[in-house]
């Protein structure tokens, strides 16, 4: 008889191989990314760059709550802006380290997002949407009156202290690296959280939740946790955010702001890791460069909303995984 053994193993073979140089090239990737970000403060305007990784991870925090759980938030800007008033104040007023402000300003934002998470969850679509943004106004509202925010005039002139009791952080460069490495611990968090059982289990309630249900699990404390869990990662951008500009506004709870992560997830590319960073950098970047154009920024971002909508539906880095490229080379979105 011919053997078939040829005809059997060679497309799992093949298939194999693909994904092995998938990870070789993503490995590859990150240390020139890695590389890039380590020496962008000697060739970009640092504070350009501190921005952008702030802004990326609140994207990546929006991201686990959008793409891997299906849950779509009008409410995020009340735990980045939370937390950049409370980083803030304690920075200020109270005089704490800023890693301890942070750090209290991660907490702040995980206890908002469980009060608003036990509201919300029990809804879905686009009722979960409008209770968050109900309550994300609400929060605006009270940072618009309450006399610690300063209202309309917010906290200014934050020092940003010694990391540490060691490290001064008004060196720009020691900031940045401070930012970059905050950045990369948050991205890291999120991995592991997305590949964790936990994880996992957050996809199946995405992909069909009464079915989750039905295997035993709760699915109501899950949605709670990962709700939390982005709360808390997007508050360490808001937080951060604080220090690197040295003040907190109402800009920062906004529902504009809460757009603005959205649209940042939507171009790169929901459900995927560096979706959401790819699509920060260029909306941070189109602010930069036209922020002394005459031309309104908003209209821009409008319309590269439209393109991202009518041309680009898994966004930026869906579309490239989905390509011809994309799946030669083995790069598929992560489920």
């Amino acid at each position: 008889m011919p053997d078939m053994s040829g005809a059997t193993h060679t497309p799992a073979a093949a298939q194999t191989t693909t994904f092995g140089n998938a990870g070789a090239l993503r490995i590859v990737m990150m240390v020139v990314i890695l590389g890039l970000l380590l020496a962008a403060p000697f060739f970009l305007y640092p504070i350009f760059v501190m921005k952008l990784l702030c802004f990326a991870l609140f994207a990546a925090a929006f991201n686990l709550l959008l793409g891997y759980t299906g849950f779509l938030s009008f409410g995020h800007a009340t735990f980045f802006g939370g937390a950049s008033y409370f980083t803030a104040y304690t920075v200020k007023e109270w005089g704490v380290s800023p890693e301890i402000g942070i750090l209290i300003g991660v907490v702040g934002a995980a206890a908002l997002g469980l009060v608003m998470g036990l509201i919300a969850i029990r809804r879905q679509g686009i009722y979960f949407a409008m209770i968050t943004l109900a309550l994300s106004q609400m929060f605006f509202f009270y940072c618009v009156q309450s006399g610690w925010t300063k209202g309309e005039d917010g906290i200014q002139s934050v020092p940003r202290g010694h990391l540490f009791g060691l490290i001064d952080l008004s060196n720009t460069t020691n900031m940045y690296y401070f930012v970059l490495a905050v950045f990369l611990i948050g991205v890291a968090i999120i991995y592991r959280f997305v590949n964790s059982p936990f994880g996992m289990i957050l996809k199946s309630i995405r992909e069909n939740e009464q079915r989750t249900v039905s295997l035993g699990y709760a699915v109501d404390r899950y949605k709670l946790g990962a709700f939390v869990m982005s709360a808390a990662l997007a508050g360490l951008a808001g937080g951060l955010k604080s220090l690197v500009f040295g003040f907190a506004t109402l800009t920062d709870v906004t529902w504009q702001m809460s757009g603005e992560v959205i649209l940042m997830t939507l171009l790169g590319g929901i459900g995927t890791m560096i979706g959401p960073v790819v699509g920060a950098g260029i909306i941070v970047t189109l602010q930069n460069e036209l922020a002394t154009s005459d031309f309104p920024v908003t209209i821009i971002t409008g319309l590269v909303f439209m393109a991202c909508v009518l041309l680009f539906r898994r966004g930026l880095v869906g579309e490239f995984y989905a390509s011809r490229l994309g799946r030669k080379l083995g790069f598929r979105p992560e489920q």
